[in-house]
Parts: structure tokens; C-alpha cells; sequence
């Protein structure tokens, strides 16, 4: 049995070496490694996959969030809603341009942001609310749009795990008023490097975004706005056009490995799936107890695993503040994702599954 990794990108690129090495010797040929007319290439394909929403790429996931919401004129000391359970990132962002994050505590089974919670959070302060589709499922966007248009907010949708997935046949990043994503490598549409880009069906805010993204400027030395230098590479385009091919593909993949686990997992608690959202499982998370100890013993085995987060935003340094979060502290302590990707036999994932029957049999 070849070695179990949690991403297995060198397996997925074999597949396709010969068309992502040509991809990639097309650019180093060209010389054009900036806005070359891959990038173009790339955001009209994504845009077509994404049911025509306006795509504009980035250098990677967290500027596509920071870009967003300079595009929104939100104004330091406007508070931001957003859940505690995520990646710092989607914190960063809002801290960076002097906003005030406002935590949410997030459901037990789904690990989104808990929509029930969000309105005893609002202020006048409050502009915008960032849902995070986690793990590949989509939060429980329509109460969400409907809190959001009662309180005249605006809604950031963080889709950065998400690509692909549907929430009532709408692609997430799709829904809200302007959605963002990366393409890091180990994302279910990744490149060779850093990646992100924003999604919008609004043509004006698009056009502003495109702005911000080169250096405010619509053309060349004349500043308009306040702008930021984020670009996505050439190079990472051109991967990326190969790969949005078989974005469908891995998705598929993906829901296969997620069923077999589903199907052969009893000991731990398995992923819940929404009835409103596809999962497109960019992680495949359960909830275990003893987690430490099942995480030591898996990797004693050969079996790589994942906590995210093993540290909720409240309680960092950078993020802290002093309220409970209960529902995240608990998952904080049972959380972990197991191996997923495009390339698992299923020699390998019987070898996962009989080895965390094993430690919860004794």
C-alpha cells in the first residue's frame, strides 16, 4: 500500500502531468508571467462554471477577503459578524482594516456559523456578516439573507473550502453580496502556489473590485481608489484552466471517499450533511473522543490526520475576548479530519477505517 497522505497532490497531478506541464511550459514560453491571457482565460471559465457570476482573481484567499470588503466601504469601527469556528483568516481580514470582528458561535453538527444566534449580535455598528461555508457545505444562507436585508447588512460569503458546492442550486460565493475563495494547493481547485479570487453578480461592485485588486488604478497611473497589489500569477492560471476541467470530477472523488467512511466508521461521530447544501468535502471532519489520543494512535500507524482548529479564535492572543463560545470550545477539544482526497484507494481507506475501529475496541 503507497503511503496515506491527507492531500495527495502529487498523485492528482500525475493524472494530468502531461497537460499541466504543457499549460506551464505555454507560459514560460510566452514570457507574459503577469496578466498573461491565461488569467483571463481562467476568470471567464470560472465565471462560466459559476453560473455567469463575475469573477475577479487575486493573489490568494485572504486578500480576496480583505478586497471584498474595501470594495463594500466598510469603515474602521464598523463591526463585522462572523464565526468563531474558522480559519484566522476570515478574523485577519477584519482586524487589518481596523473593523471589529463579532463572534457567532456555530452549530454541532454542520460546524457552521448557528443563524440563530446572529441577530442578538447586531448593533448599530454592525455592517456586514462573513458566513463561512466550512469543511465544503453551505451555511444556511436564506434566514441568513433575510437577517442581512432586514438589517440592511451586507453578506460576505467565505467559500474558500466551499467551491462548487450548492446551496438550493446556487453556487456558494454565488449567494451573498460578494463571495471570496483560494486557491491553495490543497483546496478542491488548487494551483502551484498562492491563488484566491472574488465573486460577485453585481457588475459595478465587480468593476470596483477589479480596481482595488491593481493598484486602484482602471488605467495605468491613474489612482482612483485606494488600491492593493494582488494578482494572480500566470503561471498558477494556467494550472488552474487544466484543473477547473475536472473540478466535478474531484468533487465526485471526494463524495466517494466521504461515503465509504460514512458507511464503515461506527465509533465516531460522522459528518452531518445539510438538506439545503451539497458537500463538496474539502475536509471530512468527525467528532471523536479521546481525539488527542485517537490522532497519536492513527499516526503511529502511518495515518496522517488534521485539527481544525484546535484553538478557537476567543481564545487568541491576537483574537481574544471573554465570552463562551461553548459549542466551539467543544469541538476545539473533538474535532479531526481524516485523509480525502481525489487519489484514496480503497486499500487505504480500509486501512483508516479498521485502524480507528482498532483504537476505540481497546
Amino acid at each position: 500500500m503507497k503511503e496515506i497522505r491527507m492531500v495527495d497532490l502529487q498523485g492528482q497531478y500525475l493524472r494530468i502531468k502531461s497537460e499541466i506541464d504543457n499549460a506551464i511550459q505555454s507560459v514560460i514560453d510566452s514570457t507574459a508571467f503577469i496578466q498573461g491571457p491565461e488569467v483571463k482565460e481562467f476568470s471567464t471559465a470560472l465565471s462560466t462554471f459559476l453560473d455567469g457570476a463575475y469573477v475577479v482573481p487575486c493573489a490568494n484567499g485572504t486578500d480576496a477577503l480583505q478586497i471584498a470588503m474595501m470594495a463594500l466601504g466598510l469603515k474602521p469601527g464598523d463591526e463585522i459578524i462572523l464565526p468563531v469556528h474558522t480559519y484566522v483568516a476570515t478574523a485577519e481580514v477584519i482586524a487589518l482594516l481596523g473593523l471589529t470582528p463579532v463572534f457567532v458561535d456555530v452549530y454541532p453538527d454542520t460546524f457552521n456559523i448557528d443563524v440563530s444566534q446572529v441577530e442578538s449580535k447586531i448593533t448599530k455598528k454592525t455592517k456586514a456578516i462573513v458566513p463561512v461555508h466550512l469543511y465544503g457545505q453551505c451555511v444556511d444562507m436564506d434566514p441568513l439573507m433575510a437577517i442581512a436585508k432586514k438589517h440592511d447588512l451586507k453578506v460576505i460569503e467565505d467559500a474558500a473550502q466551499s467551491i462548487g458546492a450548492k446551496y438550493k442550486g446556487k453556487f456558494s460565493g454565488t449567494i451573498g453580496d460578494v463571495g471570496t475563495t483560494s486557491f491553495f494547493p490543497s483546496k478542491n481547485l488548487g494551483c502551484f502556489g498562492d491563488g484566491g479570487a472574488i465573486i460577485t453578480r453585481n457588475a459595478e461592485l465587480a468593476e470596483e473590485i477589479r480596481i482595488i485588486a491593481n493598484h486602484g488604478q482602471k488605467i495605468k497611473y491613474h489612482h482612483e481608489l485606494v488600491g492593493v497589489n494582488s494578482r494572480l500569477d500566470t503561471l498558477q492560471a494556467a494550472v488552474l484552466n487544466v484543473k477547473l476541467k475536472y473540478l466535478k470530477e474531484y468533487e465526485r472523488k471526494r463524495n466517494e471517499v466521504a461515503e465509504y467512511y460514512d458507511k464503515h466508521l461506527s465509533d465516531v461521530i460522522i459528518p452531518v450533511r445539510s438538506n439545503d447544501s451539497t458537500h463538496v468535502f474539502h475536509q471530512y471532519t468527525i467528532k471523536a473522543q479521546r481525539r488527542d489520543q485517537l490522532k497519536e494512535f492513527l499516526q503511529s500507524k502511518g495515518i496522517p490526520t488534521m485539527i481544525y482548529y484546535p484553538v478557537p479564535l476567543h481564545h487568541q492572543k491576537a483574537y481574544r475576548q471573554d465570552k463562551s463560545f461553548p459549542v466551539t470550545e467543544q469541538l476545539s477539544k473533538e474535532v479531526l479530519s481524516l485523509p480525502i482526497h481525489t487519489e484514496a484507494t480503497h486499500e487505504q481507506l480500509d486501512y483508516i477505517c479498521t485502524n480507528v475501529k482498532a483504537f476505540y475496541r481497546g
